[in-house]
């Protein structure tokens, strides 16, 4: 199986035992008094005093035919009202009535019971790791929120091997990077922990909507007198959103404010989105230097900023 058949199939596999769980948690037993798409009807509306029908097709992906039948179900069950709209006569709006809300309580109730059931069979830990890839899932497939919330705050214990995996990963993936360059990072992280409490040093970890997306080091150097900004990182997903430049920022006013004369940074010529960020905060190139590199040869640079 060639490898893009093989992550269909992965998909397809993960698509039946996901359907088999959200049956378990949404269906219930058979007997149960509505079906998957009334209570999904019922959960919409409840989020609101009432809504045109037509937007409540397109959140739900239903056909004409088919809502107009299912609401006129709940409709007859006294569990909704249709009316036409007072802006524009053409279109119906619904709401819930009160034996509607009644009703919606009951089946969130219970699919509060049924999900804390599920969550219930695993150990925080493993809890942490489902919402995680959840949350990962969601991140990718799902609607991208246009103004998500950007959060800078200091790392924390497993943010440090967060930032080791990711540079060794995106970096494998992305440039063909061998092991070493893993290795360089995992040497400056522990230098950094092994200078904790250091007031001349400082990390940033970002969050975007509680979700780490990227990282930078400010350190002092040898001379004592430059900072070195260090481990400027972003996952693909953080790309185009203004974090890179809000982490570069904060690295240089830590700089600024610590006394440092100068500010500088190595990274490789090919790596032409970081440089523009570097550009865009001031930095000039000092030097370059062809080095070994990480698997093949690299034009290593070193960038300095005057404070």
């Amino acid at each position: 199986m060639t490898g893009s058949a093989a992550r269909v199939a992965t998909v397809r596999a993960f698509n039946r035992l996901y359907t088999g769980v959200i049956g378990v948690l949404d269906e219930g037993p058979a007997d149960a008094e509505y079906s998957l798409s009334e209570a999904r009807v019922l959960f919409e509306l409840a989020q609101q005093d009432s809504t045109q029908v037509t937007d409540l097709r397109k959140r739900l992906d239903l056909d004409a035919g088919y809502a107009s039948r299912l609401l006129g179900r709940l409709e007859g069950r006294g569990l909704l009202t249709r009316e036409r709209s007072d802006e524009d006569a053409r279109r119906q709006v619904i709401k819930l009535t009160e034996d509607g809300r009644k009703a919606f309580a009951v089946l969130d109730a219970r699919s509060v019971d049924r999900i804390g059931s599920l969550l219930g069979r695993f150990g925080d830990d493993e809890q942490e790791r489902l919402l995680g890839a959840m949350g990962a899932i969601t991140s990718l497939v799902g609607e991208r929120r246009s103004n998500p919330t950007l959060v800078l705050r200091p790392p924390r214990p497993g943010d440090f091997g967060w930032v080791v995996h990711r540079h060794g990963a995106l970096y494998s993936r992305e440039y063909g990077w061998d092991e070493r360059f893993e290795a360089l990072v995992a040497r400056v992280v522990a230098d950094y922990v092994d200078r904790r409490g250091d007031p001349r040093q400082a990390g940033w970890i970002a969050e975007l909507d509680g979700e780490r997306v990227g990282s930078v080091f400010c350190m002092p150097a040898e001379d004592g007198r430059t900072a070195k900004l260090r481990l400027l990182l972003l996952e693909p997903a953080a790309r185009g959103r203004g974090v890179g430049k809000r982490l570069v920022a904060e690295c240089v006013e830590f700089a600024r404010a610590s006394g440092y004369a100068a500010i500088e940074l190595w990274t490789v010529s090919l790596l032409d989105s970081a440089r523009a960020i570097y550009q865009k905060a001031g930095f000039r190139l000092a030097e370059e230097e062809t080095i070994p590199g990480f698997g093949y040869e690299l034009t290593g640079q070193t960038w300095r900023l005057e404070l």
